[in-house]
């Protein structure tokens, strides 16, 4: 007589391989998801001129439904271009050289019909949301940082993101936007390096 058995501990490997492709399916989903928004920055450079350094970027990004509603509806939705400068030190962290906020805010006005797009102290008015969309979308000459605060030749460090400021959000709203992805709405960060005195970018 003649018997075959098979190794108990067979199944394990399997189950052990079966339980980490779910947690790994669970991991990538959310990225994923995050990628399929298609939010990113599509250029960016630093530009040194006479009075200093300035920004030129472009971001690609669109309002998802319950964003653009809630524009619609009179909510007044903040966003902000967030900019970094960091010179790297092999001995400790690097250190931060700039550091700039650029803030939007997007309203509706029902009885003009226009929407009203302010970028820090300046107002603009637009017949449609896609016209104040495409103006938050570039970056034109930002002024980012004074001669003196970047050195000749020295590498740096930068990074830059667009986002929605849910902070700003009223405050039944911000509830809402914690946990949900309709009420984000963000770039990755991009980072890239330049010297100063140099006009580089990404």
């Amino acid at each position: 007589m003649t018997a075959s058995t098979t190794p108990c501990c067979a199944s394990v490997p399997e189950r052990i391989l079966r339980a980490l492709l779910v947690l790994l399916l669970c991991c990538w989903v959310p990225a994923i998801a995050l990628a399929e928004d298609g939010a990113g920055v599509r250029h960016a450079e630093v530009v040194a001129g006479e009075d200093g350094y300035v920004l030129n970027a472009e971001f690609d990004f669109e309002l998802n439904s319950r964003l653009a509603e809630a524009v619609n509806r009179g909510v007044a939705l903040h966003f902000v271009t967030e900019f970094v400068v960091h010179r790297p030190r092999w001995y400790w962290f690097d250190e931060v050289v700039v550091e700039r906020r650029l803030n939007y805010r997007l309203s509706y006005h029902a009885i003009t019909r226009s929407y009203r797009l302010s970028i820090g102290a300046f107002h603009q008015s637009f017949d449609s949301m896609e016209g104040a969309l495409r103006t938050m979308q570039r970056v034109r000459n930002w002024s980012v940082a004074d001669h003196e605060q970047l050195v000749a030749g020295q590498t740096y460090k930068a990074a830059l993101r667009f986002r929605l400021d849910t902070a700003q959000l009223p405050r039944p709203f911000q509830v809402t936007a914690i946990g949900s992805r309709d009420w984000q709405l963000s770039t990755e960060w991009s980072e890239w390096t330049f010297h100063g005195g140099e006009a580089e970018g990404e």
